[in-house]
């Protein structure tokens, strides 16, 4: 039967997000269940990108990535796909109503990622709109469930937090990028001689963007907030955490929040959204 098919392939998304991400399978974890499957099947489409351009070094990565991309779109287009990833993805994208023009953009900065090693203002900025602000609007239309008002209301907000979410994940991994990978995000900013007034000035738009995405949190649909809350909280934690860092360390080190943390997190969260204090 085809729901054997469609349950097996939600399910590996689901470990694929699981082995990737602690961080991110806590909060999907949090959200209503009923939304669990259609983010997992985001989230392992969007991880199997990303580990082309990053891990699969020993091969072809842009002929893997074109061949995934058409694999993609022929997914979509026949509502059907023997790469179980992918087929999680396309049920969620034709039932949810996913555009065609945030999956390009995604994939588009996953392309950036095969030649371009530093990047100026506006790319940087087309870089953060695919590879992750876009990422927020897939869920965010899962989250709205068809209600296309309150998805263009909170639209603003879910791309500030998908943009705070990737600056910090460039912070954090900023050795493993520059060092292994030569890959240098930040526009105007020499990795080499990473300095404390650098960070701070990426620091201080980080914090505007957690601003301004905190009063969309607020606004979710319930099936949504503490999920999405719960992965706001543990990203602010870390970039306390990396703020509380000097700069040389930033480069010689990954800065991490332990699990044991993330699950003390985790129930702060629930006693703030439980109280109606979020």
């Amino acid at each position: 039967m085809k729901s054997i098919y469609d349950r097996v392939s939600f399910n590996i998304s689901r470990q694929v997000t699981n082995a990737y991400s602690t961080s991110f399978s806590m909060g999907i974890h949090v959200l209503n269940k009923s939304i669990h499957e259609p983010i997992y099947g985001i989230y392992g489409f969007v991880r199997l990108a990303d580990e082309i351009v990053d891990t699969f070094h020993e091969y072809d990565k842009r002929g893997l990535l074109d061949e995934f991309r058409a694999d993609t779109y022929k997914a979509i287009e026949r509502k059907i796909s023997l790469n179980p990833v992918l087929q999680a993805f396309q049920m969620t994208v034709n039932e949810f109503k996913i555009e065609r023009e945030l999956i390009d953009s995604f994939l588009h900065s996953m392309e950036m990622d095969l030649e371009q090693k530093e990047h100026d203002q506006a790319s940087f900025e087309k870089y953060i709109l695919g590879s992750a602000e876009v990422v927020g609007l897939m869920c965010l239309r899962v989250f709205c469930q068809g209600n296309e008002k309150e998805y263009q209301q909170l639209k603003p907000a879910a791309m500030k937090l998908g943009s705070a979410f990737q600056k910090i994940n460039f912070l954090r991994d900023l050795k493993a990028d520059f060092k292994v990978m030569g890959r240098s995000y930040f526009p105007g900013i020499d990795v080499s001689t990473f300095t404390e007034e650098c960070k701070r000035a990426i620091e201080a738009d980080i914090d505007k963007d957690f601003k301004e995405a905190y009063i969309g949190i607020k606004e979710l649909p319930s099936i949504a907030r503490f999920g999405v809350y719960t992965a706001y909280v543990y990203y602010y934690a870390l970039f306390k955490k990396i703020q509380s860092t000097p700069s040389s360390t930033i480069l010689t080190e990954r800065i991490r929040i332990p699990n044991n943390k993330k699950y003390q997190l985790l129930l702060g969260s629930y006693i703030k959204h439980s109280f109606n204090l979020i």
